[in-house]
């Protein structure tokens, strides 16, 4: 027997639960829920137990939905081994856990049971907390006509999408438990790390959760795009506008706050806009790419505002999640790369997810232009140059230099990257340097535009989008990048 919240005294035998219904530990289960909701607190226990669903037992094991393999997964890393002790004391004996990925409240069947005997399922309530991710396998539900895409969020930017490690696991989910929240948990949230580590990845994931799950008004926004829309607003004197369009946001979205350094007027228009927002309990995230105590050059209340909520960096991926992430960027890719090549690239790419990305997409290119499989030895020869990079070699790299070696590349001269010419002989080429450039050296799209006979950093924007998307679809266009990239890492 054991003694309840309440003081009230259940006996635990078989016959008596066999009289109830044939081995229901509903009872039991509901008790040991109280208990670590005790010993966690009610935050922890909301954020991991609301979505755990009790279906059903069998002897000795009690099945529990819910609702993705990550939110499984979670689940029983930091809590199964307190669950089973906690189930055994109110119990008295052993209970196996048995865990089904479905949506919260309906009936999977399950070696362990799903609807008691002798009873009808009830309906679900009206209104369902929405799952964290879209389960594997669920029964068939009504057609819903799909929200269409956010404009400014890209749509491969999702939490299934994300790879999480021990480098990111607090970030991630922190950012999880906002997207189901917004407004009320983690406010403001900043997440900062260094360059192709995924701050802009999770905070478009939790942007898209949102906007697929809400009405909420959502804006994701770059901080170099916010202060010329402010320059914008302040020359065309539409500052009224201006202020509106961001103080009336549910959600605000914005990326690289480490460009507001020396922009003393947007500084001063950001913190009151944080302020207006914070107040009207919306929601305000950013991503940086070093802590914000770090930011010489803001004003203090800004950085006050800033360091006010969560703060939670990102850490270069180790071993088993570079490796995870391999495996998943390579679905979806008509290409067979074997694990010992995953391996090696695992091994000897450290930095970050985008060089993981790049080495694997040069490897895809060769074996799809080449008609050649990716062994080993190919693998460490199309990689060498990646695998003896550095980020010091990579940081002083010049926009001068991006442009000698690029222009070289496709036999112009820097002048004629340089140019006003749009023939398609020297617009692509062009492109591809402002993509580098970009991608590669700290300069803003600003700074780069200026590099080129002074072009608009809009143009910029617009070059390295192009360049990205047609990344995606012609692998051989990417090869050619990495070659130019190695090239200049290898001249220095």
């Amino acid at each position: 027997m054991f003694k309840g919240r309440d003081g009230l005294i259940f006996r635990v035998g078989f016959r008596l639960l066999y009289c109830m219904a044939e081995w229901d530990y509903k009872l039991f289960w509901n008790e040991t829920l109280n208990q670590i909701r005790e010993e966690i607190g009610d935050e922890e226990f909301s954020r991991w137990f609301k979505l755990v669903e009790y279906l059903g037992a069998a002897e000795g094991e009690i099945a529990l939905g819910v609702p993705s393999n990550f939110y499984r997964d979670q689940v029983k890393n930091r809590y199964q081994t307190r669950i089973e002790a906690a189930l055994k004391l109110v119990v008295g004996r052993d209970i196996a856990l048995l865990f089904k990925v479905a949506p919260p409240n309906r009936p999977v069947s399950s070696s362990a049971g799903g609807q008691t005997p002798g009873t009808e399922a009830k309906p679900p309530p009206q209104k369902v907390q929405p799952n964290l991710f879209p389960p594997d396998s669920s029964p068939p539900q009504p057609v819903k006509t799909k929200k269409p895409r956010h404009p400014h969020l890209r749509e491969d930017y999702t939490f299934e999408r994300y790879i999480i490690g021990e480098n990111n696991n607090f970030a991630a989910n922190a950012a999880l438990a906002i997207s189901r929240n917004p407004g009320t948990v983690y406010n403001p949230f900043l997440i900062y790390g260094g360059v192709g580590l995924g701050k802009t990845h999770l905070m478009q994931a939790l942007g898209n959760y949102v906007h697929h799950h809400s009405e909420l008004k959502i804006i994701y926004i770059t901080t170099e795009s916010f202060i010329n829309e402010f320059i914008k607003a302040i020359r065309d004197k539409q500052t009224s506008a201006f202020k509106n369009k961001y103080r009336f946001a549910d959600l605000l979205l914005i990326d690289d706050i480490q460009f507001l350094e020396k922009k003393w007027e947007t500084q001063d228009e950001l913190f009151h806009t944080f302020n207006a927002l914070y107040d009207a309990n919306k929601h305000i995230i950013f991503t940086c790419d070093r802590p914000a105590s770090e930011l010489k050059e803001i004003s203090d209340r800004l950085r006050s505002r800033f360091e006010r909520g969560l703060n939670v960096d990102l850490q270069p991926p180790n071993y088993e999640t570079r490796f995870a992430i391999l495996k998943s960027k390579l679905q979806g890719r008509n290409v067979d790369i074997s694990d010992a090549v995953l391996d090696l690239i695992a091994q000897n790419v450290t930095t970050n997810v985008r060089d993981l990305e790049a080495a694997l997409t040069k490897l895809t290119a060769y074996a799809g232009l080449l008609g050649k499989p990716v062994t080993l030895e190919s693998a460490r020869q199309q990689l060498k140059y990646v695998f003896v990079s550095s980020p010091e070699k990579q940081s002083s790299i010049s926009i001068e230099t991006i442009l000698k070696t690029v222009a070289h590349y496709f036999r112009l001269t820097p002048n004629d990257l340089k140019s006003n010419k749009r023939t398609q002989k020297i617009a692509q080429p062009r492109q591809i340097a402002m993509y580098i450039a970009r991608e590669i050296t700290e300069f803003s799209t600003t700074e780069i535009g200026q590099q080129f006979e002074g072009r608009h950093y809009s143009t910029v924007m617009h070059a390295c989008e192009k360049i990205e998307n047609q990344c995606r679809s012609d692998p051989s266009l990417e090869s050619a990048i990495q070659t130019i990239i190695a090239a200049m890492k290898d001249s220095r």
